[in-house]
């Protein structure tokens, strides 16, 4: 892939597009949230006693994953990792009643190449490891199992490859149409039937099958390995240690 410095989320408008009309194009965006909780919630949270669980958000974004698990677990203890330094601005303002979450603007290369000297016990990602090569998704993986602490889960929502050209155009059919289904639920003028195809031709994205990265997942040694949800091109999947 490119480097992040040349990517469109070093662009200040990038970001700040994306945050304010994620909600319209990201499929069932409120969906993958709540699957994203109750994973959290009943494997963690209800699972421990008294226990300050950890939590890495990598691809922070503006820090909307953390916010969700917060409305489930307001005493986690978060750390939220993102290459853009205007994602993380607005992080920082999503999240302004939770002073002691922690920051660092750092890629995704440059994170494999350090070690935070820290486990965790949720490490979470949204929308953002679809941008790495394989290799890199690999080296990412072996990364994330590294630091998470025994029984600890490692889940990604993110964009996947079909497995066919012809599975693909459908998929991309069908996010077209839950967009048309929103933009006339909430009246929206303007129009993001652009999105599907603008997300295919975009350079900066490299998805890889589901199966290709499960498979990644168990030889890492992760446990539990699964897809949790999937809609299209749309996923949740992870796994624990």
């Amino acid at each position: 892939m490119s480097k992040f410095e040349d990517s469109e989320w070093k662009k200040m408008e990038s970001a700040q597009e994306f945050i304010e009309n994620a909600d319209f194009y990201i499929l069932e965006r409120k969906r993958l949230f709540e699957i994203m909780k109750s994973l959290y919630t009943h494997f963690l949270k209800d699972n421990t006693k008294n226990k300050l669980i950890k939590t890495l958000d990598i691809g922070c974004g503006d820090g909307i994953l953390t916010q969700e698990l917060l409305k489930v677990d307001k005493n986690l203890e978060g750390t939220l990792i993102d290459g853009s330094d205007e994602m993380l601005k607005n992080a920082k303002k999503r999240l302004k009643s939770y002073p002691t979450l922690k920051y660092i603007q750092t890629t995704f290369q440059e994170l494999v190449k350090n070690d935070l000297t820290v486990k965790f016990d949720f490490i979470v990602s949204s929308l953002a490891i679809h941008h790495l090569s394989m290799d890199q998704k690999e080296s990412l993986f072996k990364y994330i199992y590294n630091h998470l602490n025994d029984k600890g889960f490692f889940l990604n929502i993110d964009t996947i490859k079909a497995s066919s050209t012809d599975l693909e155009e459908w998929y991309l059919t069908l996010w077209k149409e839950w967009i048309t289904e929103k933009e006339i639920e909430n009246e929206i003028s303007e129009s993001f039937q652009h999105i599907p195809t603008q997300y295919k031709n975009n350079p900066d994205n490299h998805p890889d099958t589901l199966k290709k990265q499960l498979n990644s997942l168990e030889s890492i040694g992760f446990k539990n390995v699964d897809c949790y949800y999937k809609y299209g091109i749309f996923s949740i999947y992870g796994g624990q240690k």
